[in-house]
Order: structure tokens, then sequence, then C-alpha cells
């Protein structure tokens, strides 16, 4: 596995570019909304990886209701893996928990999956599989 992305929680993207470009010299390569999980995300390439910022587009968003609960800060990690199906069975074999039943897709139209924090030490992660 190899980290694919940092997501950050903000309430807004607007302002969190502010920091992330004018401050800290990322540059923007897209910003784009993904309907099915209430969320906007501006994407700032890293090395091989990328920081992705997530605003909520909803009330009811998971984004919206960690930033209510915690604020703005670290949502999840992001792993790549070569199959996704085949990583879930083995992570399951290994006694972590899926939040997701069944894998859905994120941004870019790639296949997701995330574990629950509870099995991994507190961290939310994501698995996406690599487009070969």
């Amino acid at each position: 596995m190899r980290l694919d992305h940092i997501g950050i929680a903000v309430n807004s993207i607007e302002e969190a570019l502010k920091t992330y470009q004018s401050g800290l010299g990322f540059s923007l390569s897209d910003i784009a909304t993904v309907e099915h999980q209430k969320v906007r995300v501006a994407v700032l390439p890293l090395g091989e990886s990328r920081i992705e910022l997530l605003e909520p587009t909803d009330l009811i968003s998971p984004i919206r209701k960690f930033l209510d609960k915690r604020g703005e800060g670290i949502h999840h990690l992001c792993f790549k893996v070569r199959n996704l199906a085949e990583k879930l069975q083995q992570l399951e074999g290994a006694g972590l928990q899926r939040i997701d039943s069944i894998p859905c897709r994120g941004l870019e139209n790639r296949k997701i999956a995330f574990l629950h924090p509870k099995s991994t030490h507190g961290v939310l992660i994501e698995l996406v599989e690599e487009k070969l």
C-alpha cells in the first residue's frame, strides 16, 4: 500500500486555500463535487500523493457531522491498493471493520471503501483501488 492522500475537513475551501496556497505554497489542481458523498473537494498535489480539502455541501454530509463534532482538521488517511475486494477480504480476516458493506465510487470515479476508526486505533482509513 502507498499513501494516496490525506483528507482534511474544512468549513470553507476558499478560506483554507488562502492558507494552503498563499501561506504554504501548494498549488491547486482541481475542485470537484462528489454529489452522493455531499462533499466538495479541492485537490492539492504533494509529490506522489496529495492533500484533499473536504468541504460539506449539505447539513447531513459526513464532513459536516465531523466538523460539528471535532472542528477542522485531518479527517482520514487514504491508501492505494491494487485489488480493493481482495484487500478488504484480507483486512476483515485480520479483524478490521468496514464502514461500507460494498465499495462505492469516490472522487474521479475511483473505487473506494472505508475502515471504521474503532478498528484502526481512532483513524478513519480509506482504501482506493489503483488504476492500472
